[in-house]
């Protein structure tokens, strides 16, 4: 029997999301990391009950429709209580708002299942899509355009690495245009163009905000959110050489997504239901879903989409956190996802901080002292040599034989949240190949990374990372600074021990220095140059 952790004595904390949306209902247990000020998923389900089915004369939710909901929520309850949650905080949205018995349906849920159930606003859920995201995501200084399309309404969001610009939301989602516009499947010619009018008709007075919000030059990033995006990228992921393991982070061109939709809107419902990227529920909501992407990216000239798989269910959480003090600012929280994700990673798998502190420390001081000698990266490298230092011995949580290949496994199938796809198959591979041999074409480590000045990246930064794990061979820290210098066709490596307690004698480096001067054929191989590890 697997025992549940001891949150208590860990001093993490656990707590429940759910979102009854239009379309499906959505469970999220998190486990939340106070020090870390992160969270990671522990449990997240999905059922489809249409509440956007609803009374075609009174506009109420139906009784069918209701009954789904509370079998549900019934479920994501008791499921959610099972893992220990100290407290579930549900949003309801567009369906139950726009529903005249929708207040009804919550009292009853409040009263019969103990759930109390917040009704959101447009703008709120927009702004919850928008904190989900924050937590996914590096924005950097680009900003980001999030635009997530439901069952009943498409949220549009503008916002950057430091505040949230434009939060609208729009009375149109693919269950709703499915249900009133989509009769006959597939769409005849005419009824496409006033769809695709229609939606663009809903659509411009959020795109006229959106643009009022940019700044003269910005290209901001097009975001795409929940079921339509993800369903889009899985069916053209499907068809690619390599598809990725995840679809977090992965690319679409605006001309991708007309080839698709423009398949799509070909096919009858029973060739959409055959395609095994896409289940039967989505395949019959899924041509008015990517109308609307597609007329939004035209609308605001974007040629180029990247799916983020966390939108309201992890804002949820992350507001969660913002209203109990867990997260003093949601920017700075937002800034430091890439650092947090790491640690949080390294603390599941139980590296060693202190010693990975250091090893970290010790690689970024040969990064920083040996550009143009043992490396010519002009600073990506440096924030992927520092994740793959944090994690490079993750790996002996499995076994400690090899296990530079289990620190690959293991860091490829973690969540890194804000790295790439391809940041991520480069830390995976710096931690890989920092011990044993050097990179060969029949690894798949090596073959998954296809670019040549990753490769190049991969290849010196996973030096730099070999030469720092050869220096820690100690429990104890021992050495205080090194210094690289060149010479004479050599790269210099000078040890400086820590400094001794009062009649004590300075720690003696000589297992350190034999450690590094055996790295001294990749170095040669690597950069042609001689290692040179002088004595004191």
């Amino acid at each position: 029997m697997v025992q549940a952790p001891n949150l208590q004595q860990s001093g993490r904390r656990r707590v429940a999301a759910i979102d009854i949306g239009t379309n499906s209902i959505h469970l999220l247990v998190a486990e939340v990391d106070p020090e870390l000020s992160s969270f990671s998923v522990v449990v997240a389900e999905k059922a489809t009950t249409r509440l956007g089915e609803r009374d075609p004369h009174s506009g109420d939710l139906s009784a069918e429709a209701i009954e789904r909901a509370f079998r549900t929520l019934r479920h994501d309850r008791d499921l959610a209580l099972s893992h220990g949650v100290e407290q579930i905080v549900t949003a309801a949205t567009s369906a139950v708002r726009e529903a005249p018995n929708g207040r009804d349906f919550l009292v009853a849920l409040q009263e019969q299942l103990g759930l109390e159930v917040d009704l959101v606003s447009g703008p709120e859920e927009a702004r919850l899509i928008y904190l989900g995201v924050l937590s996914g995501m590096a924005f950097g200084d680009q900003p980001h355009l999030i635009i997530d399309i439901g069952g009943g309404s498409t949220e549009l969001v503008l916002a950057d690495g430091r505040d949230g610009r434009s939060f609208s939301s729009t009375r149109i989602g693919a269950v709703r245009l499915q249900r009133e516009f989509c009769q006959q499947d597939p769409l005849p010619v005419e009824r496409r163009s006033f769809l695709q009018a229609y939606i663009q008709g809903a659509l411009d007075p959020a795109v006229a905000e959106v643009k009022a919000a940019l700044r003269r030059g910005e290209q901001p990033l097009m975001v795409g959110t929940s079921g339509t995006a993800m369903a889009l990228a899985a069916l053209a992921a499907a068809e690619d050489p390599k598809p990725p393991l995840k679809l977090q982070g992965y690319r679409l061109s605006r001309e991708r997504i007309d080839q698709l939709t423009a398949r799509l809107l070909a096919m009858t419902p029973e060739q959409r239901r055959a395609l095994p990227a896409i289940n039967d529920r989505r395949a019959e909501i899924i041509v008015p879903g990517a109308l609307i992407l597609q007329t939004a990216m035209a609308m605001l000239g974007v040629q180029e989409l990247v799916v983020c798989d966390r939108a309201l269910r992890e804002g949820l959480i992350v507001d969660w956190m913002l209203r109990n003090g867990l997260l003093g600012d949601r920017f700075a929280f937002q800034s430091t996802i890439r650092q947090r994700t790491v640690l949080h990673l390294a603390q599941r798998f139980g590296v060693d901080r202190a010693r990975a502190d250091r090893v970290a420390a010790h690689a970024l001081s040969l990064y920083d002292q040996s550009r143009g000698l043992l490396h010519h990266d002009e600073g990506p490298g440096r924030e992927l040599l520092w994740a793959a230092a944090q994690l490079h011995t993750c790996g002996k949580s499995i076994n400690i034989s090899a296990y530079h290949k289990h620190s690959w496994y293991l860091i490829r199938h973690g969540e890194l949240l804000g790295y790439s796809e391809s940041e991520h198959l480069m830390v995976a591979a710096i931690g890989r190949y920092h011990r044993r041999s050097l990179p060969k074409k029949r690894h798949e480590s090596w073959q998954l990374i296809e670019d040549r000045d990753q490769r190049r990246t991969v290849t010196s930064m996973a030096l730099l990372l070999r030469l720092a794990a050869a220096l820690d061979r100690r429990p104890a820290a021992v050495i205080a600074t090194l210094q690289v210098r060149s010479r004479q066709n050599a790269v210099c490596v000078d040890l400086e021990p820590l400094a001794a307690a009062p009649g004590e004698p300075a720690p003696d480096l000589s297992l350190e220095r034999w450690s590094l001067r055996s790295c001294a054929e990749v170095v040669q191989e690597s950069c042609g140059l001689g290692l040179r590890v002088p004595e004191p």
